[in-house]
């Protein structure tokens, strides 16, 4: 991940994104071979040169000021996430190219995975900012069991959503989870381009996934800090369950992900069976982010609760 590409790639990816009626200027008939805004357009907006911002445009973020990446980020409309991702790619661009580097492996503190084993009516876990599932508590590792019970550990949520097809069945709205999910390790890969652990799963996600590498080509980025997402479990069906991210101060990078349901609602009667089940069932088929699960026949895939 080249930063002066990336930074060229996202720029030209926003302004293609944006016509001249969301930026208030005019259409010019039908003598527009683009359906975004153009360059000389981008610049007006910004107030910055035509040529200074087709330089920007070509990567060259060499000595570029705050103060111009603001003007862009107004010029084209970009949101908080957006923002973040273009100043990050720009910082990134300034600090010149070095070799990837293989990050420490994260730890997971006994004081946090206490933390998780409390949230006992709430499945929970805690991942990085590549979406390795570190830790879960009980509750956590019955609901994402479909995604733990893969061979590779620490298990990846990316890895599971584009690589193992049991994912469009956990996924019911496979195709937004998705592009949420790309568009949170973009935000990631602008912040740490040389983060090789990062870099290898990226790289093995592109060659081995078609959509993916279609979704990492829009260069969409995306914050994860809460909503709702829907689950269909093989044992209790489908949950519509709310989730908040928690991040760690003392731990940097690592966040806990909370589900809740809504109180008196199926879901929560759902939550509340599959938690009963998790109490009663064999932990060899509830495999944990660390150890792969067990090889014997079984498994929570041939469970069912009445």
């Amino acid at each position: 991940m080249d930063a002066r590409t990336e930074f060229r790639d996202f720029l030209t990816s926003r302004r293609a994104k944006l016509t001249p009626a969301q930026a208030g200027l005019p259409a010019n008939g039908g003598n527009r071979r683009v359906t975004g805004l153009r360059r000389e357009e981008v610049a007006l907006l910004a107030g910055v040169s035509a040529d200074y911002y087709i330089k920007l445009e070509r990567g060259n973020a060499r000595g570029v000021s705050d103060s111009v990446l603001e003007a862009l980020c107004r010029a084209l409309q970009l949101d908080e996430a957006e923002r973040a991702h273009l100043f990050d790619l720009a910082a990134a661009a300034n600090a010149g190219t070095r070799t990837a580097a293989r990050t420490p492996k994260p730890r997971v503190r006994p004081s946090i995975q206490r933390i998780l084993d409390s949230m006992s009516t709430s499945p929970a876990y805690v991942r990085n900012r590549r979406l390795d599932i570190l830790a879960t508590n009980q509750l956590g590792r019955a609901l994402l069991s479909p995604i733990l019970a893969g061979p590779r550990r620490p298990p990846n949520v990316a890895r599971f959503m584009f690589l193992d097809p049991a994912a469009i069945d956990f996924y019911p709205d496979w195709e937004r989870m998705a592009a949420g999910t790309v568009a949170i390790l973009r935000a990631e890969a602008g912040r740490d381009p040389h983060d090789k652990p990062l870099t290898d799963l990226v790289g093995e996600l592109a060659t081995r996934s078609d959509l993916f590498r279609t979704r990492w080509a829009t260069h969409n980025v995306h914050v994860h800090r809460g909503g709702a997402k829907r689950l269909h479990h093989p044992v209790v069906g489908v949950l519509t369950l709310d989730y908040d991210a928690l991040e760690l101060p003392a731990d940097p990078g690592l966040t806990i992900m909370a589900y809740t349901a809504e109180p008196a609602s199926p879901s929560l009667d759902a939550l509340n069976l599959l938690a009963s089940w998790a109490e009663t069932t064999d932990r060899n088929d509830l495999p944990d982010p660390q150890t792969p699960p067990s090889t014997r026949p079984g498994g929570i895939a041939n469970h069912q609760v009445s």
